[in-house]
């Protein structure tokens, strides 16, 4: 393992911006060396630069992701952020499937909108 990765190690294997990892450091989710002008990332920064992407990916806020992170760090630990993940989880799948649930009841009422429109037509004599 490494001592330190530089900004561009790390946007290169993440696939982010440097405006991003900047973002992040703004945000207080990693904190990276400063050496002048440059930034030296820690084995641990990008270690949290992996959560965090996984935590948007799971459609997570960067609140949401902080709240976790710093669960972490302080009482109840790594426990309490187990926790805390099982019960996120379970919130995003339940809006993942009302969202499914409404795109269905959309996708139904474009089905029965386009039957409609076919059957004017063939009532008005036109061929599609």
């Amino acid at each position: 393992m490494r001592d330190y990765y530089t900004i561009t190690e790390l946007t290169r294997e993440f696939g982010i911006s440097t405006r991003t990892l900047r973002f992040y450091e703004d945000e207080g989710l990693i904190h990276p060396l400063r050496r002048g002008r440059t930034r030296l990332f820690r084995p641990s920064d990008r270690i949290l630069v992996r959560q965090i992407m996984r935590g948007k990916r799971l459609g997570f806020s960067i609140s949401e992701i902080r709240q976790i992170i710093q669960m972490y760090k302080e009482p109840p630990g790594e426990v309490g952020q187990l926790k805390m993940m099982l019960a996120r989880i379970e919130e995003k799948r339940g809006d993942l499937r009302q969202k499914r649930r409404d795109l269905e009841e959309t996708l139904a009422e474009l089905d029965q909108a386009e039957e409609s429109c076919l059957e004017r037509l063939v009532e008005l004599g036109v061929t599609t």
